[in-house]
C-alpha cells in the first residue's frame, strides 16, 4: 500500500478534537503507517485509539501512550496540538502564560527524546509565541519547525467566494502575514478574484467600506467559529496542519502561508507568518510581495508580536534574546 513515507509521526494533544481529527486525516490522506498518539488523558486517548481502530483503516501501525518519552522517541516528524484552546470571549494572546510554558515543556521533550525529528508543526494558539518558545527549547534549525498560520488565508478565501458569490475555487492567492491573531495583516494586492486582482476590485466592485468589513470577518473568523459552535475551531486547523506536515514529508506542496523563524534584519528574533516553502529540507522564508500600505500593517503585526516575545520573556518563560544561542546554538 502506497505512503508518503512509513516513518513514525506522532500527534500530541491526541485526546482533544484537534488532534484526533489530525490522526483520522493522516491516516485517511496516507501519510503514514506509523502513527503513535500522545496525551496526558489516558481514557479519552484510548477512547480516539479505539475509534481509529474501529474505522478499519488497512496496512497501518496506530499506537498511543500516555508516556512522553515513548511517543516521541523514534518520531521523524511530529504535530502538537497540546496546548488550552481557546474559549469564548478570548482572545489567543489570552492564553499566552499557560500555553507558553506548555511550549517550553514541549520543547525540552523534543531535545531529549526526538532530536533527530525532521519536522515538527506547532498548532497551538498564541501558535507564532508558542512556536518560538518550543524552537527556543527544543535546539532543532529554523528550518525544522513551523506553526499554523493558514486558517487566516483560508478564512480570506471563503469571505471573498461569499462575497462575490463565486466558487473558492476561483478565489486564488489569499494572503494574511504576520501574527495569527487580533493583528494580523490581511493583503489583498496578492489575490485574485475569478481571474481579476483583487485590488482593481476595491472601490470598483466591492466598496472600499465592504473590504475593511471583510478584513475583520477574517481577523475574528476564529471567535465567529467559537459564537456558532460553543467551541474553537478544530476541523479546519487539523486539516491544515496535516497538510503542512505532509509537505515536510515529500508531500503535496504547501500552498499557503506558515509561521516561520525570521531574523532577516527587517523582522529580527520572531516567529511569524510569511511566504514559505516546505519541503524535505524544511520551512524556507520567501520574500513578502505588497504595497506600502501593507508592508506598514505587516510591520505593525510584527511590533505587537514583538511585544508578546518581550512579555513571555518578561515572565521567565524563555531568556533575553542575547541568550537564546546557548539554549540553542541555531539561533545564534
Amino acid at each position: 500500500m502506497n505512503f508518503v513515507t512509513t516513518e513514525k509521526l506522532t500527534i500530541v494533544g491526541a485526546a482533544g478534537m484537534i488532534g484526533s481529527n489530525m490522526a483520522q486525516t493522516a491516516l485517511m490522506m496516507r501519510l503514514t503507517p506509523n502513527i503513535c498518539l500522545y496525551d496526558p488523558f489516558g481514557p479519552a486517548l484510548e477512547g480516539v485509539a479505539e475509534e481509529l481502530y474501529h474505522c478499519g483503516f488497512e496496512g497501518v501501525n496506530i499506537t498511543w501512550t500516555t508516556d512522553v518519552g515513548e511517543a516521541l522517541r523514534g518520531a521523524s516528524y511530529v504535530v502538537s496540538s497540546g496546548g488550552a484552546a481557546r474559549k469564548a470571549g478570548m482572545t489567543r494572546e489570552d492564553l499566552l502564560k499557560g500555553n507558553t510554558e506548555i511550549a517550553a515543556e514541549f520543547g525540552k521533550n523534543l531535545r531529549t527524546y526526538c532530536p533527530d525529528v525532521k519536522h515538527v508543526v506547532v498548532i497551538f494558539n498564541p501558535a507564532d509565541i508558542t512556536g518560538l518558545v518550543t524552537l527556543i527549547y527544543s535546539g532543532l534549525k529554523p528550518s525544522q519547525v513551523s506553526t499554523l498560520a493558514a486558517l487566516d488565508s483560508t478564512r480570506l478565501r471563503s469571505e471573498l467566494a461569499r462575497y462575490f458569490g463565486i466558487s473558492p475555487d476561483e478565489v486564488k492567492n489569499c494572503r494574511t502575514y504576520g501574527g495569527h491573531g487580533e493583528q494580523m495583516a490581511v493583503f489583498a494586492s496578492t489575490t485574485l478574484v475569478d481571474g481579476k486582482p483583487l485590488s482593481e476590485l476595491i472601490g470598483t466592485k466591492m466598496p472600499v467600506e465592504d473590504w475593511h468589513a471583510l478584513q475583520q470577518r477574517v481577523i475574528q473568523g476564529g471567535k465567529h467559529i467559537i459564537d456558532l459552535r460553543g467551541r474553537s475551531s478544530f476541523q479546519s486547523p487539523a486539516y491544515v496542519s496535516i497538510c503542512m506536515i505532509a509537505a515536510a514529508m515529500g508531500g503535496k506542496p504547501f500552498e499557503y502561508p506558515a509561521g516561520v523563524y525570521v531574523h532577516n534584519g527587517e523582522f529580527d528574533h520572531i516567529l511569524m507568518a510569511m511566504e514559505t516553502e516546505i519541503t524535505k529540507d524544511g520551512v524556507t522564508c520567501k520574500d513578502v510581495q505588497g504595497t506600502p500600505e501593507e508592508h506598514k500593517t505587516l510591520r505593525e503585526s510584527y511590533e505587537h508580536l514583538c511585544k508578546l516575545r518581550d512579555e513571555v520573556i518578561s515572565m521567565g518563560i524563555i531568556p533575553p534574546v542575547s541568550e537564546w544561542g546557548g539554549l540553542n546554538p541555531n539561533l545564534k
